[in-house]
């Protein structure tokens, strides 16, 4: 399988990229400091290029099968203004599976169902900026034709990879309140061989 792993040079991207060369899958990185990719492989192509470039993103999806997003929100809107020309290259290039990684902020709340955690008294988070980029990625992926899944950790340290995890389509898991990256990150990648999780948001916590 040829894989697009946007954001790859993060601390979830990164081991994705990990994941998927360990299955043997041909893994683009598209990254603005190239230097950032720590691995040698020959499977392992890495493209310099911004995700806010047209052409760029357009360049790395020509013969791509599934993309993966681990993209953070840049401390600015790269995000929600990435996501337009992510669907558009996808689109043209004919690929419909996408996997992006979100926060357990654009999750429903327990507490008011209809209300996103992120606004309801169930966040803690000071600051709101951050869920609200993800919550327009959410929406843009909404209306668009894509097979999207949304992977959405709660507090997430970096950690060790423990194998067992709990998930929970459009919640988070009752009393979740951490995950780690490497955990996340196994999880993610798994979604490229399963369906199950489609057109979904996917809450995941210990």
């Amino acid at each position: 399988m040829k894989i697009l792993i946007l954001g790859g040079t993060g601390r979830v991207g990164s081991h994705i990229v990990g994941h998927a060369l360990r299955d043997g899958h041909q893994v683009t990185v598209l990254a603005r400091t190239p230097g950032k990719v720590q691995i040698n492989d020959e499977r392992l192509t890495v493209t310099q290029g911004d995700v806010l470039d047209q052409e760029a993103i357009a360049s790395a999806m020509q013969g791509m099968d599934v993309v993966i997003s681990a993209l953070n929100t840049d401390g600015g809107t790269t995000l929600s203004e990435s996501m337009p020309l992510i669907i558009k290259a996808m689109q043209t290039e004919g690929i419909s599976r996408i996997i992006t990684i979100g926060t357990a902020g654009i999750l429903q709340s327990r507490v008011t169902p209809d209300v996103l955690r992120y606004r309801s008294s169930e966040s803690k988070r000071k600051t709101t900026r951050a869920a609200e980029e993800h919550e327009k990625v959410y929406h843009l992926l909404k209306e668009s034709t894509l097979d999207w899944t949304i992977v959405c950790p709660t507090y997430l340290p970096d950690g060790e990879r423990l194998g067992n995890y709990r998930t929970e389509t459009d919640f988070l898991p009752e009393g979740g309140s951490k995950i780690s990256v490497p955990d996340t990150a196994e999880f993610a990648y798994g979604l490229i061989k399963s369906r199950e999780y489609t057109k979904k948001r996917v809450g995941i916590a210990y």
